[in-house]
């Protein structure tokens, strides 16, 4: 070998070397997180990977349970009240007082409005007068002509101590101190006085048509008293008032509208072809656009025996109690009416079953694990399904996050 070539042989032999330390160096550095050596840290499997192999899934479950399933009917519908009444004068006359307001409640026997009774007051003490005057004549000639009893001192004076206590019952019932009621008990005392002491009944009534007529006066004037008092036939709310205090007011004149809340129908409209499932006392929910997220919960009363030629529904009539009074007639309502009941039946929600490979089926949860189960369905409706197989009372199917999952998954349940 020349001198010339020594040094190239040199440095091809040196850079082989070199070659092989890098690879070896490289060979170890690879190797040394497998077996554990080498100064390296080891990196980290990815998050996703992490989270999988580590942590649960947290997922939310439901129990199977024995219940009644219902299905039910949809239909649109409408508020009114049965119990609504326009309330009008009876007599004429200037209106006194006005005890009512816009939206207001009142009950039973309330005053609502007073007419102004002093000539109705005045008829009635002129026609009570009228009739004790034609009583006392009537009295003074039986007595005459009997004078065995008009010398009969006790029972002159049982039938002035009668009469006196008859005036004084009628100038307390003028005055508000007794009742209508109460004044015609002392007055059937006062005649009884007149039977007992010899003047029968009949005879007084056929010996003069002057009194009978005097009687009639007298509840005639009683009568129109008592209606210059308006007042609530039932309980509920006043609306649509149309008078106002010093108006002089003929008898006819609507005075208010009085209409009763707490009792409401509502008419919905089902379908002629589904009318035939639906039966009196089922129930019903009831939804309003006013009031989102709340249900109502009312009975059918009654279905319509007529079908609207045009709409092809039939009217339900479905009973809703309003004690609040939030609810109001003429407001728009959803209801939802059942139609069949299939009592007993082993339920689970809607939101279980999914279905793979054309198959229903459900995860249970055994032991922290996710299984698989294939279900045999039965009848359902748009919250709950019935199982016939596949599934026994009691277990815990998962109802969310469970779309994703595989069989035997570890899983955690949350709230």
């Amino acid at each position: 070998m020349s001198k010339r070539s020594k040094p190239l042989v040199m440095a091809i032999v040196l850079m082989v070397a070199a070659a092989l330390v890098l690879g070896g160096w490289l060979l170890f550095k690879k190797s040394a997180p497998e077996n554990g050596g080498g100064g390296e840290t080891q990196s980290a499997p990815p998050a996703s990977e992490t989270q999988t192999a580590a942590s649960p899934l947290p997922v939310k479950v439901a129990a199977a349970r024995v219940a009644d399933l219902e299905k039910r009917i949809k239909a649109p519908g409408e508020v009114f009240t049965e119990r609504k009444v326009i309330l009008k004068a009876e007599v004429r006359g200037v209106l006194k007082k006005l005890n009512i307001q816009e939206g207001r409640s009142v009950r039973t026997g309330e005053v609502l409005a007073e007419l102004d009774d002093t000539p109705y007051r005045l008829q009635l003490e002129q026609d009570e007068a009228s009739r004790l005057k034609a009583l006392s004549e009537l009295l003074l000639d039986r007595l005459f002509q009997q004078p065995d009893l008009a010398r009969n001192r006790e029972d002159l004076d049982k039938l002035k101590k009668a009469e006196e206590v008859f005036l004084q019952a009628e100038a307390a019932h003028r005055e508000g101190r007794l009742s209508l009621e109460e004044l015609d008990r002392v007055r059937r005392e006062y005649e009884l006085a007149l039977i007992g002491s010899g003047l029968k009944r009949d005879e007084i009534i056929a010996a003069s048509k002057g009194l009978t007529q005097a009687e009639v006066n007298v509840k005639r004037a009683r009568m129109e008293l008592e209606k210059t008092r308006i007042t609530a036939p039932f309980s509920g709310v006043v609306t649509q008032i149309k008078v106002a205090p010093g108006e002089n007011i003929e008898a006819g004149r609507e005075i208010c509208t009085l209409v009763d809340l707490s009792q409401l129908k509502i008419e919905a409209r089902v379908l002629e072809t589904l009318i035939g499932k639906i039966k009196l006392g089922r129930e019903a929910e009831v939804r309003f656009s006013a009031y989102p997220g709340k249900v109502f919960r009312g009975r059918v009363a009654a279905i319509s025996p007529l079908v609207n030629p045009a709409e092809k529904t039939c009217g339900v009539f479905i009973h809703l109690d309003n004690p609040s009074g939030e609810i109001k007639p003429g407001m728009h309502a959803e209801a939802d009416i059942v139609s069949e009941v299939f009592p007993g039946r082993l339920l689970v929600p809607q939101a279980a079953v999914l279905v793979r490979g054309g198959r229903p089926l459900v995860f249970v949860i055994e032991n922290g694990l996710a299984k698989w189960r294939y279900i045999q369905t039965g009848e359902e409706n748009e919250q709950l399904v019935e199982v016939l197989d596949g599934v026994k009372e009691g277990e815990q199917v998962i109802v969310e996050g469970h779309l994703t999952l595989a069989h035997d998954s570890p899983v955690r349940v949350i709230e």
